[in-house]
């Protein structure tokens, strides 16, 4: 590949980490505290500091692939191709949401792009993620599904029993962890056993592949490998990627004052922002000047502002449709 091609794609994915960092920054400066308007009444987890791992294995779909979320989902949700203004609209509660305003934040979903659901109970994208690879076996498609969790989900039963059932199919399941070192306030030395959680993958007969998840290529590069390796009818795979929510678990503040991680293992991390990683490429290369990050920065800004505007004049759900989709 040559050079220019390299930084042609390296500043597409560049584009598209800032992008989800934008609107997730908009959405924490905008969600309100106390005194303030507070119009997005829905908790939010944000994914602030994981923009690489939604980006990199997203970037690697096709829009018939399909990828199933977390609570965490917002960088899922944009990176697989959903729109900001139904999902602005969805988080504000209002009709034109992406499910209607019924689920909010944590229940974002696009399945025109292939983002079929999210859910916030842990562990729940698993057995969704290999139905769908089931049915798409039984169909005859070779359409991969992903499967985002946390490092918490591994300790559920359903992945195991979900693992187990796609590895003796051979399904087109990737089952993507993304390990940012706690399940809410808990770290994972104190949950889990100190082993590799990749051991965990490949206990089920799995490949399991491990990559920093704040390297946006390496991230894209292993995806790629797995989503050809699944189509061709090699089974399902786990892909373990090191990252770090810079955010509390919900909401929009910092939290590091609370106790369960130092402001040390803060600023490690936060050193390794995956969005300064290849901002900092890019113009060693000579790829970005001031002046491209400047327009793009306020195209990016003035989508923003777009999305808000359009989320906060949009209607409420109406009383007589809160009995649709509900099942007697």
């Amino acid at each position: 590949m040559s050079e220019l091609r390299d930084n042609a794609r390296l500043l597409h994915l560049y584009k598209r980490v800032l992008w989800i960092r934008m609107v997730e920054e908009a959405i924490a400066d905008r969600y309100g505290g106390p005194g303030q308007v507070q119009e997005m009444r829905c908790p939010v987890h944000l994914s602030i500091g994981q923009e690489a791992s939604a980006v990199g294995v997203c970037e690697a779909l096709e829009v018939t692939d399909k990828a199933f979320s977390t609570h965490r989902c917002h960088a899922h949700y944009l990176a697989k191709g959903g729109g900001i203004k139904p999902m602005l609209a969805e988080i504000f509660g209002k009709a034109s949401g992406c499910i209607g305003g019924r689920g909010g934040s944590m229940h974002l979903a696009a399945p025109e792009v292939g983002m079929v659901a999210s859910v916030p109970i842990v562990s729940s994208s698993i057995p969704l993620a290999v139905g769908s690879a089931l049915a798409d076996a039984i169909d005859g498609k070779d359409a991969v599904s992903v499967a985002f969790i946390g490092d918490a989900a591994i300790e559920e039963g359903i992945f195991h029993e979900s693992a187990n059932f796609a590895q003796l199919r051979k399904l087109n399941v990737i089952f993507v962890c993304e390990n940012n070192l706690y399940s809410v306030y808990t770290p994972l030395h104190e949950r889990q056993p100190d082993r590799p959680l990749t051991d965990v993958a490949r206990a089920h007969g799995m490949l399991a592949e491990h990559v920093d998840g704040n390297d946006v290529e390496a991230v894209l590069d292993c995806t790629q490998r797995l989503v050809r390796r699944a189509r061709q009818g090699e089974g399902p795979s786990f892909l373990l990627l090191d990252t770090y929510r810079w955010r509390e678990h919900c909401g929009p503040n910092f939290d590091n004052d609370i106790g369960y991680r130092t402001e040390e293992e803060f600023l490690e991390w936060k050193a390794l922002d995956p969005v300064e990683k290849i901002r900092t490429q890019l113009k060693s290369e000579g790829a970005l000047d001031e002046g491209d990050e400047a327009a793009l920065v306020a195209e990016l800004n003035e989508a923003i502002d777009e999305g808000f505007e359009y989320a906060r004049n949009e209607p409420l759900p109406v009383p007589e449709a809160a009995r649709t989709f509900v099942y007697a």
